[in-house]
């Protein structure tokens, strides 16, 4: 009998859990993801135009080719009154990311750089990479 009590509470416990879930998920604005922009490391260069309120994601994934790991500096926007960092930060491995949120009009650009880490008894070239996106908030 505990073993069927037990089975019916999980069964419940379950439903109730997946119907949060989904319930929370559906509630979310569907907007908010589509006016997110992610620039990544090919879009070194270029410029994207932003209204008040939109987010954009920067990634930039780390790489690691004959004993040399090439890692990122966290973006940051030149002025943060047009654009806000919400979140930010570099993984272990050497990717960095950031989320901006566009506050106010003006035009920036957020920037990064990539640098070389050598494994043992490797040397790195005496370069390092920046990475630069203009941001336009209408």
């Amino acid at each position: 009998m505990k073993a069927v009590t037990y089975a019916t509470g999980l069964t419940l416990g379950l439903a109730v859990t997946a119907t949060l879930v989904t319930t929370a998920a559906s509630a979310a604005p569907h907007s908010a993801l589509a006016n997110r922009v992610v620039l990544t490391a090919a879009d070194n260069g270029h410029s994207v135009t932003r209204s008040v309120g939109d987010d954009t994601e920067i990634r930039l994934k780390a790489s690691h080719e004959r004993g040399l790991t090439y890692t990122w500096s966290m973006p940051s926007a030149r002025d943060a009154h047009v654009l806000a960092r919400t979140v930010g930060g570099i993984t272990p491995t050497g990717d960095a990311y950031a989320l901006v949120h566009a506050a106010t009009p003006g035009t920036t650009t957020v920037s990064a750089v990539r640098h070389c880490r050598p494994d043992p008894g490797f040397m790195c070239p005496r370069t390092v990479t920046p990475w630069k996106a203009t941001i336009e908030v209408r």
